[in-house]
């Protein structure tokens, strides 16, 4: 494992189901776009945060042209290129996706179009080519245009060499998909780790997808051990972050197994352990976003039992 800002030695979901998992362009077909603003944040020399509606966007800026990190919805494009256009007249050369979930693929059609290549794992290739269905919703997903598709994809990991960086695109294991990746911007010493991790609420893990609990939590502790205290953490939804509130995201979910575990040794059922209000202490941080505290216990439940 590659430890960045610190020496080897010492290496160890916005807040609505339906900007999570519906595809961009119905996405669009039921939403007004019109009045969502793009809001840029100048991160370090050459990188920038974009939010919007949907996934928070990575921008990497330089004599190579435009690097993203996800695209958000379809509708949205157009702001997102003006946005980047009051940045830099460079073009967009490639968009890193994340994982597969419309609200951070959507835009992947219109930037093909445009001239841009997508990166992502083989994973996100094959769910976006075929139709999915997300059992949480019990919804079903449309497969995507073919030129919607990324056309580089990876099995392990990828490097980008430019603008200045050596930016590591890795896969992870399960977590909130099977198809994860997080991005690491070195020199930056900043870090996208898509909806593995956000700060709107308790975690997604879309279990239809591969998703893993278990995975949410050692993913965490992955990237902990990967950077130091120095590096900016931009999670898929909400607020830019540290290495500390990824500790304690960690911490929590880590912490919510061990409770959940308890109780399922001790032979309890998943509606009894629901009951007991296991996440009480910290359902008024994390508890008021789409994924409520019964379902997270479910979550951990389900993890809890898998390794029986």
């Amino acid at each position: 494992m590659r430890a960045y800002g610190r020496d080897m030695r010492h290496t160890s979901l916005l807040v609505c189901f339906g900007i999570v998992l519906t595809a961009g362009v119905a996405r669009g077909q039921q939403e007004d776009f019109s009045k969502v603003t793009i809001k840029t944040t100048k991160l370090a020399e050459g990188m920038y945060m974009l939010e919007g509606a949907g996934g928070n966007i990575g921008v990497s800026v330089g004599d190579d042209g435009v690097i993203l990190v996800d695209d958000q919805f379809a509708p949205l494009t157009p702001k997102i290129q003006e946005a980047i256009a009051k940045i830099t007249p460079k073009p967009i050369r490639f968009v890193i996706n994340t994982h597969w979930h419309g609200d951070h693929v959507g835009g992947n059609e219109n930037l093909t179009t445009a001239g841009a290549v997508i990166v992502a794992h083989d994973n996100v290739r094959k769910r976006m080519s075929t139709e999915q269905f997300i059992q949480l919703m019990n919804r079903k997903v449309p497969p995507s245009p073919p030129r919607a598709l990324p056309v580089v994809t990876f099995t392990s990991d990828i490097t980008l060499h430019l603008n200045g960086e050596d930016i590591h695109v890795i896969h992870v294991d399960p977590a909130h998909t099977d198809g994860d990746s997080v991005v690491v911007f070195p020199r930056a010493k900043i870090i996208h780790l898509g909806d593995v991790y956000r700060t709107v609420g308790y975690p997604f893990v879309d279990l239809s997808s591969g998703g893993s609990f278990d995975g949410t939590i050692a993913v965490a502790d992955k990237v902990m051990g990967m950077i130091d205290s120095t590096f900016k953490v931009i999670p898929g939804h909400g607020e830019l972050s540290t290495r500390a509130d990824l500790k304690t995201w960690h911490d929590m979910l880590a912490e919510i197994r061990a409770s959940v575990k308890k109780q399922v040794d001790a032979g309890k059922a998943l509606d009894a352990i629901q009951q007991m209000k296991l996440t009480a202490k910290w359902d008024e941080r994390w508890g008021k976003g789409s994924i409520k505290p019964d379902q997270v216990v479910e979550f951990a439940f389900t993890a809890v039992k898998s390794k029986r």
